[in-house]
């Protein structure tokens, strides 16, 4: 008796590539998920450390460059680099006098996620991105230790 052929071993062949065209995507899918979460982790921390460093400074001069240091660091934290400095607004005074007790600051970090490899296949030479921003609302203290 003879066995019909034609057909043996195709299922594992057609599995195997099935697998590989369903698991690349869904893999750069979790990928791009867990980049972009540690991004959202990262300027949420670094607007809150920003913010925190920004109101306990004695000058704006200072409170600038203490809110881009802290910034830098808690983005550094999750292994973020090159994101715009945070910016600052105050209200309701204007910005030279942001740092009067009673001033609500408002720190904004934005960083954008690069999509790698999907700029060389889809768009060019550009890199698509995704925006990932955080604000940190910090009021300046009432009480303050004299200078």
């Amino acid at each position: 008796m003879r066995r019909p052929s034609g057909d043996e071993g195709n299922a594992l062949v057609e599995f195997t590539y099935l697998a590989i065209l369903v698991m690349v995507p869904i893999v750069y899918l979790l990928l791009t998920v867990f980049q972009v979460q540690s991004a959202a982790f990262g300027v949420t921390e670094a607007a809150r450390q920003a913010g925190r460093a920004f109101v306990r400074a004695d000058t704006t001069a200072v409170a600038t460059a203490r809110a881009r240091a802290a910034s830098e660091l808690a983005l550094a934290d999750q292994g973020i680099s090159g994101a715009r400095p945070p910016v600052v607004s105050c209200a309701p005074k204007p910005r030279a006098r942001c740092l009067e007790p009673g001033t609500r600051v408002e720190v904004t970090v934005t960083h954008h996620v690069e999509l790698r490899f999907l700029g060389a296949l889809f768009f060019g030479t550009r890199e698509p991105t995704i925006p990932v921003t955080a604000t940190h609302v910090q009021v300046v203290d009432r009480v303050q230790a004299a200078p």
